[in-house]
């Protein structure tokens, strides 16, 4: 497989963006709400007086690094629900002016900053070399999104279920529990019933030729007329 890879910046997968890998290279897109969350930390007023922290703990950089990421989250909320060529479209004419000023305003904050300064971690986190094409990924694909926090939030349920059910017996079962629940969470992603479809591909993989499964792909399939979706 080779395509863009929605994640944060965990260095797992870095040898995915190799460029001698085979069948070809994943290019990253990275979230910009991680990215914020840095920031965001050291701007959070009431969260400091929470900690114990003075005021004076703020980082006026922060601060304005938050207002100006919190702009292109409005872009996006404006342009939600639109297809992947619009909403390139929008982008490319309303957030990367944006994109470009954060870049020259983070670049000339951070020459003036001490590498030890906490602000200086967040932004070397979003600027530096092997991150920001990652994170400037959604100005050149309609179909990229800001953050990562679709994906995140259908694997809550795993980070919360694994306290309880313990351990997948091996490591196969793990590679096995991690492709159903992919399976499933891209099913809820696209607004559909696993229980169905899961029910309808095992049905028919079996006796469809190949150039046929793609139709059983969860953004492709459609509930037959005969068969409604059970309720949850």
């Amino acid at each position: 497989w080779q395509g863009i890879l929605q994640a944060d910046a965990y260095a797992g997968y870095n040898q995915l963006y190799q460029s001698d890998r085979s069948p070809g290279s994943v290019l990253p897109s990275l979230c910009w709400s991680h990215a914020r969350r840095k920031f965001f930390e050291l701007a959070d007023v009431e969260g400091n007086i929470r900690k114990g922290k003075s005021p004076k703990d703020i980082s006026p950089i922060a601060f304005e690094a938050v207002k100006r990421i919190d702009a292109l989250f409005e872009i996006e909320r404006n342009i939600k629900g639109l297809g992947p060529a619009a909403r390139l479209e929008a982008r490319q004419r309303l957030s990367m002016p944006l994109v470009e000023d954060l870049e020259h305003w983070l670049r000339g904050e951070r020459a003036k900053l001490s590498k030890h300064a906490k602000v200086a971690k967040a932004i070397d986190y979003l600027m530096s070399p092997a991150h920001w094409p990652g994170f400037t990924r959604f100005l050149e694909d309609g179909r990229v999104c800001l953050t990562n926090n679709a994906a995140e939030r259908s694997l809550r349920g795993v980070a919360l279920g694994r306290k309880s059910w313990l351990f997948a017996g091996s490591e196969r079962g793990g590679q096995r529990a991690a492709a159903m629940c992919t399976l499933i969470g891209t099913a809820k992603l696209n607004d559909i019933d696993p229980q169905a479809w899961l029910a309808e591909v095992i049905a028919r993989i079996s006796e469809m030729p190949v150039s046929q499964l793609p139709e059983l792909l969860p953004w492709n399939w459609k509930q037959p007329a005969d068969r409604p979706a059970e309720a949850a």
